[in-house]
């Protein structure tokens, strides 16, 4: 299957409406994030972890896998039993990149014996995978959100993978994030940099490990 490319606010643009009229993104900018920084409500708490900005929401514990200097590898969202792996990634000034990603993700699987299918959710198109893992079947659900220079992937797992409802506190804790892209010209697709806040890193560095996050996929 071939999926056209889109502009990078057409899946924002379209849940704006849906929320506040036709004219909310012109008028008050988006209704609910991800955000870019620069349109970002500033009355939120979050922890800055360079390029993403994670809200802290109640009952969501953060874990992350940083190197000896502080760079993370990893970021990881908890609650309970479910699981929300974060991703952003550089992406063009005028197209979004979750399209294709999608697809490269979805031939992966396959070839890996995963069972995928494709679903609309509340973010656009998703997809949904059961993999084989040493410990048996595992769920797990796709999401893209194409910004501005930028694409956040989250990958869910646990009972949100399968039910969108179960996700709670992770789902508002994506809600509420806000991109960093900064100005740098960087290739597409590119991670964007996360780095420990000044004072995990410091912990980091007297011997404190960072929390093992679940099982990367």
């Amino acid at each position: 299957m071939i999926f056209s490319r889109k502009r990078a606010d057409d899946g924002r643009r379209a849940r704006d409406e849906r929320a506040d009229g036709p004219d909310a993104y012109e008028t008050a900018g988006p209704a609910r994030g991800p955000y870019d920084v620069a349109e970002a409500p500033d009355d939120v708490q979050r922890l800055d972890l360079g390029s993403l900005h994670i809200p802290a929401v109640p009952g969501v514990e953060v874990r992350v896998q940083a190197d000896p200097q502080g760079v993370i590898q990893q970021v990881v969202l908890v609650n309970g039993d479910n699981a929300l792996q974060l991703g952003v990634f550089a992406a063009p000034r005028s197209e979004g990149i979750w399209d294709e990603v999608r697809d490269e993700i979805r031939q992966s699987l396959i070839a890996d014996g995963a069972t995928v299918q494709e679903a609309r959710g509340e973010y656009g198109v998703e997809l949904h995978a059961r993999v084989r893992t040493p410990d048996g079947p595992t769920d797990l659900r796709f999401v893209g959100i194409d910004g501005p220079r930028w694409m956040v992937r989250g990958v869910y797992q646990g009972a949100a993978a399968t039910d969108p409802a179960a996700a709670g506190p992770l789902a508002t804790c994506l809600d509420g994030l806000v991109v960093d892209r900064g100005q740098e010209a960087k290739p597409v697709r590119e991670p964007l940099p996360l780095r420990l806040p000044r004072e995990m890193a410091d912990q980091a560095e007297g011997g404190d490990a960072a929390t093992p996050a679940p099982r990367e996929v």
